[in-house]
């Protein structure tokens, strides 16, 4: 595996929180390095097309994680179980995919040889990423905050220092979307985001799922990981405001600590604005969408058509497992 190869895959890893909604839905999905990952209830398809244009795939049944840990039925254990799950999945498509990359990349004759990632480096890729994650949306602005609160003793003030080190944290976060954007890879990946995004819109609106019909919706959708994420650091500041600790040290164990309980918490407000639209609490999501602009670029037929050939698998799959396609 090329050092190349090693530092798109990172990205893409990066990429995963942004790109997956993780909500136990009829239909949702995640972009991959040239596809699309399509889920249904019970079932999941992974669309990649290669350099030559054939669309090669990777099915399977998936049952729900609160079928089977019943616990992870209850608020906010089901945002952990299922946003695990989500996360195990978005892992499992974006191996698929990037052995599809690698396959063509090492093409003799112009056939694809068959190529796979190993699984220290894929497992390498996974620390590296949350290691990277927790430093630079932890530590970091915790840190420049700590540095301000010596210059300017009034930031000590514990609702004041937590709104500083949210906006930091959120300034960061934008700021490194915004130049992976730049990026041509992670370009294209956004523009399969919103092909993912126009499908799902496309099926849940009752019409044929066609390319024509898909192209005619935004790639706005309030279940997507860019809002979800976005609603996590909003939550975080108001949780880490009413935390009595104080020191460097335990500010920071706390903010990591509490990962789970703030994921489960955004999971709930996500899942609730995604069905009330109008109300309150929807509104607090509305930078979410917003900030899809960077996310979610406008997909050319050929992407759409990806997008729909993995919702077209997963349906099929989901439909000879006897599953029954509601809304969870």
């Amino acid at each position: 595996m090329s050092i190349r190869s090693y530092f798109r895959l990172a990205l893409h890893t990066q990429m995963l929180p942004l790109l997956e909604s993780g909500e136990e839905t009829l239909v949702g999905g995640q972009a991959v390095m040239e596809g699309v990952m399509m889920r249904s209830p019970h079932s999941y398809c992974t669309a990649v097309r290669r350099a030559s244009g054939e669309i090669v795939t990777e099915e399977s049944p998936l049952p729900r994680v609160s079928e089977t840990y019943p616990m992870f039925k209850y608020p906010i254990l089901r945002g952990v179980g299922t946003l695990g799950q989500a996360m195990w999945l978005g892992v499992k498509a974006l191996k698929f995919s990037a052995n599809v990359a690698m396959a063509d990349e090492n093409s003799k004759d112009g056939k694809p040889e068959a190529a796979e990632i190993p699984a220290w480096v894929m497992t390498a890729n996974l620390v590296f990423s949350l290691l990277f994650f927790i430093v630079l949306y932890k530590f970091v602005p915790l840190w420049l905050t700590t540095q301000l609160q010596n210059v300017y003793p009034v930031i000590e003030n514990r609702f004041l220092f937590n709104l500083v080190d949210g906006v930091i944290r959120i300034a960061i976060f934008i700021t490194f979307l915004f130049g992976l954007s730049r990026y041509k890879d992670i370009h294209r990946v956004f523009e399969f985001h919103g092909a993912e995004h126009k499908v799902v819109f496309n099926f849940e609106s009752g019409k044929p799922v066609t390319t024509a019909n898909a192209q005619s919706y935004v790639t706005f959708h309030p279940r997507c990981g860019t809002s979800f994420l976005l609603v996590v650091m909003v939550i975080s500041m108001v949780l880490y405001t009413i935390l009595p600790v104080d020191g460097f040290a335990a500010k920071f164990a706390a903010r990591i600590v509490l990962l789970p309980l703030i994921a489960g918490l955004s999971y709930e407000l996500i899942r609730f604005a995604a069905r009330k639209r109008g109300s309150l609490l929807a509104m607090m999501t509305a930078p979410g969408l917003w900030l899809q602009k960077i996310t979610t670029q406008p997909p050319n037929d050929q992407q759409v058509e990806v997008a729909i050939h993995a919702l077209d698998g997963a349906m099929a799959l989901e439909k000879k497992q006897g599953g029954e396609l509601v809304i969870a």
